[in-house]
């Protein structure tokens, strides 16, 4: 789907994630080149679902001065992120639980990559506000997660593409039959269309698509400067 729960060492637990996601090495330097247009040199950063540490990995090693509050439910993937971040672990501050365990802030930016394809859409909606009332005004959000259509032809279409993108990435095809099962039945993904609207309805403003891979997307948002 990818699952940010799967334990495993750091090595490869982010080639099995990279598998999943298309471009994912790319889409974390977009990602920090999109926070790093308002987030100041020593900014502070909020990461929602940041257990495994492939993006503040990314963040960090690019951004030197930034530090980061990284919140995840799971303390097996916050340890997982420890290993994959070594020494650059110090400059995050684990938080444990959701949105509401994360710090009042206010952040520079905040990021939230595979991580809200997992929640229903009022919680979704609930988590995205709380993240923009941690940001400073003008401050950017970039998420990133399975959006894809959610019904008839073309969501069997997309689902079917990417099973095929599994199976081309060296995935059984027993697994990416079953992966695309899982989505359909289990995960509650939106439409684009939707999920710009979450971003809208929590107070959003100037939300941009920037990531387009089969069914993954992601978008640039920003909280109003007032």
């Amino acid at each position: 789907m990818p699952f940010k729960n799967t334990s495993g060492d750091a090595e490869s637990y982010a080639d099995r994630v990279a598998r999943h996601v298309p471009g994912l090495k790319d889409m974390h330097r977009m990602a920090g080149l999109l926070l790093a247009e308002r987030v100041p040199e020593r900014g502070r950063v909020l990461v929602l679902g940041a257990g495994g540490g492939l993006e503040l990995k990314a963040f960090a090693e690019t951004y030197p001065n930034w530090r980061f509050d990284g919140v995840d439910p799971s303390s097996e993937m916050i340890e997982q992120a420890k290993l994959t971040l070594e020494e650059k672990a110090r400059r995050v501050t684990f938080h444990q639980g959701y949105i509401d365990d994360a710090p009042e802030g206010p952040f520079d930016g905040a990021a939230c990559l595979l991580t809200l394809h997992f929640l229903p859409k009022e919680e979704r909606i609930q988590t995205v506000r709380e993240v923009l009332n941690r940001l400073r005004p003008g401050a950017p959000f970039v998420v990133a997660h399975h959006s894809f259509p959610q019904s008839g032809p073309r969501q069997a279409l997309w689902l079917r593409r990417n099973a095929n993108l599994l199976i081309s990435a060296g995935f059984p095809s027993e697994h990416a039959e079953k992966n695309i099962e899982a989505m359909r039945e289990k995960l509650p993904a939106l439409s684009p269309s939707e999920d710009e609207e979450i971003l809208s309805e929590a107070g959003y403003e100037n939300i941009q698509l920037f990531y387009a891979a089969f069914t993954f997307k992601g978008w640039v948002a920003y909280r109003p400067d007032s």
